[in-house]
């Protein structure tokens, strides 16, 4: 499983809203001088953000976006299913029915574990995590 960019972009332009929001809105020409993202890919992203009301805006000359929400309470594992959709490897870990062969399959089980595992570490990792560093895995 690889994150999209779209995934990535989106953690980085939450990083940068929380790093930067606090004396005013920030605009997106700015937002993307400082991630090296495109101010049209940024308008693409902020939109989905928006609507799962991660961010809000403001319109006008002062205008620009700010995080809704402090970082601490953003998972990653939030915003890349608004960005992506489930976090599950395969459709039949989400909907059994989607797969004529869930009944009997034995791969099943091994998926839904992994996917169940993989969201639950997403879950766990908060941005406030990610911005002031994430120590090793250590199982």
């Amino acid at each position: 499983m690889k994150i999209s960019a779209r995934s990535r972009y989106a953690t980085r332009i939450l990083i940068d809203l929380a790093l930067h929001e606090k004396d005013a809105p920030v605009r997106t020409t700015t937002i993307s001088e400082r991630t090296g993202i495109t101010v049209q890919f940024i308008e693409q992203i902020l939109k989905p953000l928006k609507q799962a009301e991660l961010i809000v805006s403001k319109r006008g000359a002062t205008g620009g976006y700010n995080l809704n929400r402090r970082p601490e309470d953003i998972s990653l594992g939030e915003i890349i299913r608004i960005m992506e959709g489930p976090l599950s490897l395969t459709d039949c870990c989400e909907d059994a029915q989607l797969c004529n062969r869930s009944g009997y399959c034995v791969t099943r089980g091994a998926w839904k574990r992994v996917s169940d595992i993989l969201a639950g570490a997403l879950d766990s990792l908060k941005l406030s995590d990610v911005i002031t560093g994430i120590p090793p895995f250590c199982p």
